[in-house]
């Protein structure tokens, strides 16, 4: 007799939120309107959009740096219009890349320390937009290959190691709402005001496959590739129910499944875990997280669950999976940010012994790229290079991010509102590798006291401002 329950081992993932301790407070989340997800996190650190006067910033703190964020606390400032995404490098968690109104993108090393100051010197800054740049996506497999999507219509992917376009896609007539790659990064695909789904081959620069109307209605849509290669999609009828999708690529004549949700009037922003195919939706404004997992047998898209709390969620981030806690069955977790604060999110499946669960935790993908930028460009496709979960996942420590044949910061003048270098103790990178550690350790403890100096006699000299500006206004003088 076949069996009426279904068999899987995602049947039931548990959500819940962290004890409130353990949640990071007073963040000024960003209020502009873009649907994007302003939170981006990875197993070292957490990085939220925030409000800023004067420019666009976003916060970066330490996973372990939970409670209440100073409000002094060093931002990352480089942008001149607010930042509308960010995303953590898949090879290099000191990594990441934003993108702004201001019509650039940028890449930044962040320190594993608390930085002392904020951060306004990124490593690249890549102009190529004509107007603002709304979405950036770092490429799975290959090294330092990096697409951003702006209001131009444009797609443009890059090579960061040396600040240079690599490929150019002007395919999108209107607005386009996301971009997603596939698990091995030889094809994107994208959803756009245009109401299409394309499929798109960057290499061949055209679109190799495109639907019109996945979901019926004009609202926004999101589309996401599977590891499989079918397409999930998020959107609404023409009636404003939301909706979902499963699609076939090679075949977009009728869909794999189609499912009305509910009338709530959100954009459903789709969160895939390849490993177990259970992808999270999160709608902004909503105060609920619902998860499904995908498989090959129908209905191919099951409902598991839904997790409900009294607050709506202005955005959400998604730990990759080396970064869930292998030693309480977590399979993955969120970061929900509220209006002013950020709440991770653990999903679990509830086991009894204490030992490694292998069939929940497959080999995942590893910090490693599979390809170099010159490799992919020559049409080589490579799947992620997978690391064991079995001992938890030891992130590497934090590497300099490697810059190929011509180097793109031997030649360009100092960014923008950029600090000046304090009187010129600082060494390039390349001189320090050269020097004895001893010499090292001198190098920088004497350039930490010149640094140290500085401030003091700046802060003497503001005090001796401060001063003088007391008696003006006091009368005195």
């Amino acid at each position: 007799i076949r069996s009426i329950v279904r068999q899987s081992k995602f049947r039931h993932v548990f959500g819940q939120a962290v004890k409130t301790d353990q949640t990071y407070d007073d963040i000024r989340v960003s209020k502009v309107t873009w649907d994007s997800s302003f939170c981006a996190v990875n197993p070292k650190f957490l990085a939220v959009i925030v409000e800023s006067s004067g420019g666009g910033a976003f916060l970066v703190l330490l996973l372990s740096k939970v409670g209440r964020v100073d409000k002094n606390y060093p931002l990352v400032i480089g942008h001149s219009g607010p930042v509308l995404d960010i995303d953590w490098c898949p090879h290099n968690d000191n990594i990441l890349a934003s993108c702004s109104e201001d019509t650039t993108a940028m890449v930044w090393q962040i320190p594993d320390h608390t930085p002392s100051r904020p951060i306004s010197e990124p490593i690249v800054v890549l102009e190529g937009h004509s107007k603002r740049v709304g979405i950036i996506k770092w490429h799975p497999t290959a090294r330092n290959i990096l697409l951003t999507a702006g209001s131009d219509n444009l797609i443009i992917i890059w090579n960061v190691g040396t600040g240079e376009p690599l490929i150019t896609m002007d395919d999108h007539p209107d607005l386009i709402y996301n971009v997603s790659w596939n698990y091995n990064g030889s094809l994107f695909c994208t959803t756009c005001k245009d109401r299409r789904l394309r499929v798109c081959d960057p290499r061949k620069n055209e679109v190799v496959a495109e639907r019109l109307s996945p979901h019926e209605g004009i609202r926004p849509m999101r589309a996401i590739f599977t590891k499989e290669g079918n397409i999930f999609t998020t959107g609404f009828t023409r009636m404003s129910q939301r909706e979902l999708g499963l699609w076939d690529p090679t075949n977009f004549e009728e869909p794999i499944a189609l499912l009305e949700l509910d009338t709530s009037n959100g954009v459903l922003l789709p969160f895939y875990d390849p490993d177990t195919n259970i992808v999270y939706l999160s709608g902004k404004g909503d105060s609920s997280v619902r998860y499904f997992e995908i498989t090959e047998e129908p209905p191919y898209v099951h409902y598991i669950s839904t997790f409900s709390s009294k607050e709506p969620q202005r955005g959400m981030g998604f730990m990759p999976k080396r970064g869930v806690d292998v030693s309480k069955c977590e399979i993955a977790r969120l970061y929900k940010l509220h209006e002013r604060k950020c709440e991770p999110i653990m999903m679990t499946v509830p086991r009894k012994s204490d030992l490694f669960q292998d069939d929940l935790y497959p080999d995942t993908a590893g910090p490693e790229p599979a390809l170099e930028p010159e490799e992919w460009m020559d049409r080589r496709d490579a799947d992620p290079l997978l690391v064991s979960m079995r001992d938890g996942y030891v992130p590497p420590k934090s590497r300099e991010l490697k810059v190929a044949k011509k180097n793109v910061l031997d030649t360009r003048p100092a960014t923008r509102r950029s600090m000046s270098a304090v009187d010129g103790s600082s060494l390039p990178v390349s001189r320090m590798s050269c020097l004895s550690l001893p010499q090292l350790l001198e190098k920088l403890v004497e350039e930490i006291q010149n640094l140290k100096a500085t401030v003091l006699s700046q802060e003497k000299r503001i005090c001796d401002l401060e001063n003088k500006l007391s008696k003006y206004t006091n009368g005195t003088v």
